[in-house]
């Protein structure tokens, strides 16, 4: 059982009121937190499987969120980078899955990261898709669409046209790395290093 995470319904049943109604589930829209109105807007560079970004999102960003992105100072966009073949399939799976589930699943999987990123018995390709898998059937997938996620070539090269579009237009070449405000900063840092970023936003 997932902690905190899973009702009757699995992962993600309702989506937060604040997370932004211009999301939809077609997995090429916006996937973000907050009013797009908000006089601060972030983007957040991150792969799933990156330690630094797991350490922000289950440390950081939850108050970031109580703080910031809850009171309407803040619209938060996930954008993808992901740093490994693993990392994407991840990515395809979280933008698979209807758009209330995105901020769940995608917390879930930086709280169990060790379990199906870096597990010692994890070998072959599909050894990590079945431990992905796992993670979304809590959130509801079955595994017919599960596969057809990753074998989606049109989502995998949204996914990449993302990071080499990072890549190109902010110079990002590490994770986390966001924009706010159109200013690039780097780093797993504290809530309070991070609050003093948006201060100065």
């Amino acid at each position: 059982m997932v902690a905190g995470l899973v009702s009757a319904g699995g992962i993600g049943t309702s989506l937060p009121a604040f997370a932004a109604a211009a999301d939809t589930d077609s997995p090429y829209s916006v996937r973000s937190l907050g009013n797009p109105d908000a006089p601060v807007k972030i983007f957040e560079y991150f792969s799933l499987n990156c330690p630094h970004c797991a350490e922000f999102a289950t440390h950081a960003l939850p108050k970031v969120i109580e703080t910031y992105v809850k009171p309407g100072k803040v619209y938060y966009v996930f954008k993808d980078f992901p740093l490994n073949e693993d990392a994407l399939w991840a990515a395809q799976i979280a933008r698979a899955l209807p758009a209330k589930a995105y901020f769940p699943f995608i917390s879930e999987l930086f709280r169990t990261q060790d379990e199906w990123a870096y597990a010692p018995e994890l070998k072959t390709p599909k050894d990590y898709q079945n431990a992905l898998f796992r993670y979304a059937a809590l959130a509801g997938m079955d595994r017919a669409t599960f596969d057809a996620a990753i074998a989606n070539k049109k989502l995998r090269a949204f996914i990449l046209n993302e990071l080499n579009g990072a890549e190109k237009t902010y110079k990002v070449n590490s994770t986390p790395t966001f924009i706010i405000n159109g200013r690039k900063r780097e780093g797993a840092v504290s809530f309070d290093t991070f609050s003093s970023w948006l201060k100065a936003a």
